[in-house]
């Protein structure tokens, strides 16, 4: 496989340990992260500390269990990468719990990731929400 391959296959990995510094380690000074639209944190995010206040903080404070578990990844050439996976946990609020469906595209560029792009079911995760 590709070194892209190889780059998001481990932020994967650090993601399943708890690992945000090995998270975010491979990303760009201007990585540009994308929450699809739907979605309770819909939005552009760029910069690592733009991505840990807006998402991956929010997801931590508001989710009990949140997981993003990439079941397969696609390496598409051209520094392109598709995860396609599940997000799962309860929504701290109502305890309500979801598993939802996901596909995530990555770009990777001399080492770093870019770009994050986020397509998924929002209205089962606001389901759980409401």
């Amino acid at each position: 496989m590709s070194e892209a391959y190889d780059i998001i296959k481990a932020h994967y990995a650090a993601s399943d340990r708890g690992d945000l510094d090995g998270m975010v380690e491979a990303f760009a000074d201007d990585i540009a992260w994308t929450e699809m639209d739907g979605f309770p944190y819909a939005g552009t995010y760029v910069g690592t500390d733009a991505i840990k206040a807006g998402v991956f903080g929010r997801l931590g404070k508001d989710w009990k269990g949140f997981r993003a578990d990439a079941d397969e990844l696609v390496d598409g050439g051209d520094g392109t990468v598709v995860a396609i996976g599940h997000y799962s946990g309860t929504y701290r609020a109502t305890g309500k719990a979801m598993r939802v469906r996901f596909v995530h595209v990555w770009r990777v560029q001399d080492g770093a990731i870019t770009g994050f792009e986020q397509f998924c079911d929002t209205h089962n995760v606001r389901q759980a929400m409401g």
